[in-house]
C-alpha cells in the first residue's frame, strides 16, 4: 500500500507541473538568499582567518604595546639576555600598492633568522622562493616578496618596483621574489600580504627602533611570568585575541543579514502552505475515495508530507545552485561593508562550504514540510464522507477563526515579551518572527472585517464588487494566506525602509552637528581599520595659510583596557563639537581639559557604562583610571570610542603623531581659495584635503554601501510574495471552474469575468497593503529601538517618511494585479460545457 501511495504522489506531482513548480520556486528563492548570505559571510570571515593565520603562524602569545608599539630593545633583551629563542620581532602595517591594483595589502616585516618556529611558508621549503630571492631579500634595501598569484593577477614580475602609500608617506620597494605555496589554501592566505625584512618595514612604517609586536611560543605559566618583567605599557596577549575580537565586531552585522535572509524563506513558507492546501482541496474527491477504500488518515498525512518533501528537496537543490551564483554578487557587498566598518579583507570568490550547503538544503526541506503539515493534518483528520464535500474546509476554517486569532494574539504577546524582556539580538529576532506569525494569524479575521466594509461601500456600486468581496471571504483558506504573505513582504519593505531612512536622517543631522570645521586634512585611508598618521610638520605649513581663523589637531589611536579590551581613542586640542545625551557641553569640556574623558553611546551601551563611572586604560606610564563625564551620540563606529584632550593623551602616551587637522576659514574668505592654498602649502605630501561637504558626502557613500544588500533581500521577499498571490488566484480559479462555467452559461461575458478577477486580485492586494502599514510601522519601531540599539548601540531618531506608506500600498496592489494576468488569460480558454461537468 505504501509503495502504491508514493507512486500516486509522484504521478500527481507530474500531473500538476505548474503548482509543483511554484512550490519548488518558492523554496529555491528562500534557500538561495539564505545560502548566498551564509556563503558571503563565511567567505569574508574565512579570508580574514586565513590572512591572520598566515601572519600569526604558530605563535601562542604576543607582546604588544600602545600606539607607538614596542621598543626593539625589549626584543633584544628577551632574546639575548633572557635567552628566549622562541620569539620573533614583527612590524606590521597596511599600505595601498599602486602596481598591485591599488589594493590594500598587509605589509609584514620579519626577521628571517627568527622565523623558522613561527611561519613555515618562508623556511619550510626554500625552493618555493629561490635562493637568489632570499639573498636579495636579506641584502638588498627595500626588497619584498609577494605571492605568485598576486603577481600574476596584477601583471608584475620579479625586479619590478612597487609604490606603497602608507598614510601620508609614499615609498617604493622592489619585488625580489615570489612566494609559491604548496596548496590553494596557503596561496589564499598570502593573497594580500607583502613580506619585507624587519628593517625595511620599520622604515616604511616610520617606526625606526620600534616593533608592532613580538611573537612568542610559550606556555601560559611562562607567559604570565614574562608579563611580570615587561616595562610599563606592554602586555602579553593571546595570539588568537585579534581574530576573536574581529569575530565579535562583525557578529551583529552578519546576524542581521542572516535574519533578513531567513525572512525571505519564511515568506516562501506562506506560498508553500497555500499551494499545498490548494492541492489538498483540489484532490478532496480523490482523497475521500482513498479514505473510503481503507487508506488511513496517517497514510494520507504521510503522502502529502512526502509530496512536499520531494518539492522541498528539488527546490533546495535548485536554491543552493542559485545561492552560489547570488553569493558571488553578495560577497562583494558584504566584503565592502566589512572593509568600510571593521577590517581589511580580500575576497576573490565564494567559498562553497559543505556545511552551508547542507544547512540550506535542510532549511528548504524543513520549510516545505512544516508549511505542508497543517494542510496534511486537515486532509488526514477529515472523515471520508466530509472529504467529498467541497465546502467542508472553508466552513471549519470559519469556526476556527476565533481560536486562530487567539493563538495569534498569544504569539504577538510572547514576541513582545521576548523583545523587551531578554537583552539578546538573536532572541530579539526570534521575537520578531513570533510577532510576525502572530499578526498573520489575525489576517483571516481582519480580511473578513475589511471585506464586509467593501461590501457595504463598493458593493453598492455594482454586483461584481459584492461578488469579489464574497469570493475572498468564502475562500479564506487560500486568500488569507496569500494576503498574509504579501502583507509580510510589504511590511518588511516598510519597516526596513523607514529604519534605513531614519538612520540616514539621523546620520545626516549628526554630520551637520559634528562636522563644524570648514576643511579637513587627513592621510588617505589604507584599510585594516587602523589609525593612520600624518606628518606633524605639516601643521605649521597649514596654519601659515592666509584667511585661517583657527584649527584643531586630532589624533586617532587604540588603547588597551583590562576590562574592555581594545578601545579606540580620539584626542583633540579644542572643543570638538559633540552632541551629548544628558550633560552640558561647556561643563564637560572643562572637565575633559582637566583629565576626564567622554565616551560614545555605542561604547556605553556595549559595556553598560555611564556618567560617573571610570575606565582604566593601559598607558605608556602604566595603568590609569579616567573618570567618564559624558556620553555623546556617535555613528562612525558601532564599537564605540573614547574622547579626551590631546594634551592629556600626550601626557600619558609617547605618541607625537597626528591623524587629522580641522581648519576654520575666516569670515568672508573664499573657502575654495583657502582649500587650494592648503594643497599648495602641503606640496606632495600624501594627505587628503576635503571640504566639509565632500567629507560629509563620503560618509554618506559608506552608509549607502552598508545597506545596499538589504535592498536585494527586500526585492526577493516581494518576488516570493508575488508568486504567492499568483498561486492563490490560480487556486481560486481552478477550484471555481464549475462556478465560473455557470456564470458564463447564465450570461456573464468574458470581459466581466476579467473584471471580477481583477477586482478579487486588487482587493487582496489592497487588504495586504492596508494591513502592512501598521505592521511595517511596528516592525520599523522594533528595528530602530530594539534591534539596532542592541546590535550596534546606536540611538536612531524615528523618521516617519510618509511617502513610504503610499509606495508600499501601491506595490502591494500592483503586485496583486500583475499576478492576475495569467489567471485572466486562462479564463479565455474556459470551455463552458466542460466546466459545468466539473465537480
Amino acid at each position: 500500500m505504501q509503495l502504491t501511495l508514493f507512486k500516486t504522489a509522484l504521478r500527481d506531482q507530474l500531473r500538476r507541473p505548474w503548482m509543483t513548480l511554484l512550490v519548488i520556486l518558492s523554496v529555491a528563492l528562500g534557500v538561495a538568499v539564505v545560502v548566498a548570505v551564509d556563503l558571503a559571510n563565511a567567505s569574508a570571515a574565512r579570508a580574514f582567518k586565513l590572512s591572520t593565520d598566515a601572519v600569526i603562524g604558530k605563535a601562542t602569545h604576543q607582546i604588544v604595546g600602545g600606539a607607538r608599539g614596542v621598543d626593539e630593545n625589549v626584543y633584544r633583551d628577551l632574546r639575548i639576555a633572557q635567552g628566549n629563542r622562541l620569539s620573533a620581532p614583527i612590524v606590521e602595517e597596511y599600505a595601498t600598492a599602486r602596481e598591485l591594483g591599488a589594493q590594500t595589502f598587509r605589509v609584514l616585516g620579519v626577521d628571517l633568522f627568527a622565523e623558522a618556529p613561527f611561519r613555515t611558508y618562508l623556511t619550510a621549503n626554500t625552493t618555493q622562493v629561490g635562493l637568489d630571492a632570499f639573498a636579495a631579500f636579506l641584502t638588498q634595501p627595500n626588497s619584498a616578496l609577494v605571492s605568485a598569484a598576486s603577481a600574476e593577477r596584477y601583471g608584475v614580475q620579479v625586479g619590478d618596483p612597487i609604490t606603497l602609500v602608507l598614510g601620508t608617506r609614499e615609498r617604493t620597494i622592489t619585488l625580489v621574489g615570489l612566494l609559491r605555496p604548496p596548496n590553494d589554501i596557503s596561496a589564499r592566505a598570502l593573497d594580500n600580504l607583502i613580506l619585507t625584512d624587519i628593517a625595511t618595514a620599520q622604515e616604511l612604517a616610520g617606526m625606526l627602533g620600534k616593533l608592532t609586536r613580538i611573537d612568542l611560543i610559550a606556555t601560559e605559566a611562562h607567559a604570565r611570568a614574562l608579563a611580570a618583567t615587561l616595562p610599563a605599557g606592554l602586555r602579553v596577549a593571546s595570539a588568537s585575541e585579534q581574530a576573536e575580537t574581529i569575530t565579535q565586531l562583525t557578529a551583529a552585522f552578519q546576524l542581521n543579514l542572516t535574519a533578513f535572509s531567513l525572512l525571505a524563506l519564511a515568506v516562501g513558507m506562506f506560498l508553500i502552505y497555500n499551494t499545498t492546501l490548494f492541492s489538498v482541496v483540489q484532490r478532496r474527491r480523490v482523497l475521500g475515495i482513498l479514505r473510503c477504500v481503507g487508506v488511513t488518515g496517517r497514510q494520507i498525512f504521510a503522502l502529502i508530507l512526502f509530496e512536499a518533501a520531494i518539492s522541498g528537496v528539488v527546490g533546495a537543490l535548485l536554491g543552493v545552485g542559485l545561492g552560489i551564483l547570488l553569493g558571488r554578487l553578495t560577497v562583494a557587498l558584504v566584503t565592502q561593508t566589512i572593509n568600510d566598518l571593521y577590517f581589511s579583507v580580500t575576497v576573490r570568490g565564494v567559498d562553497v562550504d559543505a556545511l552551508s550547503i547542507l544547512k540550506g538544503v535542510l532549511l528548504g526541506v524543513l520549510a516545505a514540510v512544516l508549511a505542508a503539515a497543517l494542510p496534511a493534518a486537515e486532509a488526514a483528520s477529515v472523515p471520508a464522507i466530509t472529504a467529498l464535500q467541497r465546502s467542508d474546509l472553508e466552513s471549519r476554517l470559519r469556526r476556527f477563526i476565533p481560536a486562530i486569532t487567539t493563538l495569534g494574539l498569544a504569539l504577538l504577546v510572547t514576541g513582545a515579551a521576548t523583545l523587551w524582556g531578554i537583552n539578546n539580538v538573536t532572541v530579539a529576532f526570534a521575537g520578531i518572527f513570533l510577532g510576525l506569525f502572530g499578526v498573520t494569524l489575525g489576517v483571516p479575521l481582519l480580511t473578513v472585517a475589511l471585506m464586509r466594509g467593501v461590501t457595504q461601500t463598493l458593493g453598492r456600486v455594482g454586483l461584481l464588487s459584492r461578488m469579489a468581496a464574497r469570493t475572498i471571504t468564502q475562500a479564506l483558506s487560500r486568500t488569507s494566506v496569500a494576503i498574509a504573505a504579501l502583507m509580510v513582504a510589504v511590511s518588511v519593505v516598510i519597516g526596513v525602509t523607514i529604519m534605513i531612512a531614519s538612520f540616514r536622517t539621523t546620520v545626516v543631522n549628526w554630520l551637520d552637528q559634528t562636522l563644524t570645521a570648514d576643511i579637513y586634512i587627513s592621510p588617505p585611508i589604507t584599510g585594516g581599520n587602523r589609525p593612520t598618521t600624518m606628518d606633524a610638520t605639516l601643521v605649521e605649513k597649514i596654519r601659515a595659510v592666509k584667511n585661517i581663523r583657527g584649527s584643531e589637531l586630532i589624533r586617532n589611536a587604540t588603547a588597551r583596557s583590562p576590562e574592555l579590551g581594545d578601545v579606540r581613542l580620539i584626542a583633540v586640542t579644542a572643543v570638538y563639537n559633540r552632541v551629548f545625551k544628558s550633560a552640558n557641553a561647556g561643563d564637560v569640556w572643562r572637565q575633559v581639559a582637566g583629565g576626564s574623558v567622554v565616551i560614545s553611546e555605542p561604547l556605553a551601551n556595549r559595556f553598560r557604562l555611564r556618567e560617573g563611572d571610570t575606565i582604566t586604560l593601559l598607558t605608556d606610564r602604566g595603568a590609569k583610571q579616567f573618570p567618564i563625564v559624558g556620553v555623546y551620540f556617535d555613528y562612525s563606529s558601532d564599537q564605540g570610542m573614547l574622547l579626551l584632550s590631546l594634551d592629556v593623551y600626550r601626557e600619558w602616551w609617547d605618541d607625537p603623531n597626528l591623524s587629522a587637522v580641522a581648519i576654520y576659514v575666516a569670515p568672508n574668505a573664499d573657502e575654495a581659495q583657502v582649500e587650494n592654498a592648503i594643497r599648495a602649502a602641503v606640496g606632495n605630501a600624501q594627505v587628503i584635503v576635503q571640504s566639509n561637504k565632500s567629507l560629509r558626502d563620503a560618509a554618506l557613500v559608506i552608509f549607502d554601501r552598508t545597506f545596499a544588500i538589504t535592498a536585494t533581500l527586500r526585492i526577493i521577499a516581494i518576488i516570493v510574495a508575488f508568486i504567492g498571490v499568483l498561486s492563490a488566484l490560480m487556486a481560486l480559479q481552478l477550484e471555481r471552474t464549475r462556478e465560473l462555467g455557470t456564470l458564463r452559461a447564465t450570461g456573464m461575458t468574458l470581459r466581466q469575468l476579467w473584471q471580477l478577477t481583477l477586482l478579487e486580485s486588487g482587493l487582496m492586494g489592497a487588504t495586504a497593503g492596508i494591513l502592512a502599514i501598521p505592521t511595517g510601522l511596528l516592525l520599523s519601531a522594533i528595528l530602530i529601538y530594539v534591534i539596532n540599539l542592541r546590535s550596534f548601540g546606536w540611538t536612531i531618531f524615528f523618521e516617519p517618511v510618509p511617502e513610504v506608506y503610499a509606495q508600499a500600498f501601491a506595490v502591494a496592489v500592483c503586485a496583486a494585479l500583475l499576478a492576475a494576468v495569467y489567471p485572466m488569460v486562462r479564463l479565455g480558454r474556459l470551455q463552458v460545457a466542460e466546466a459545468l461537468r466539473e465537480e
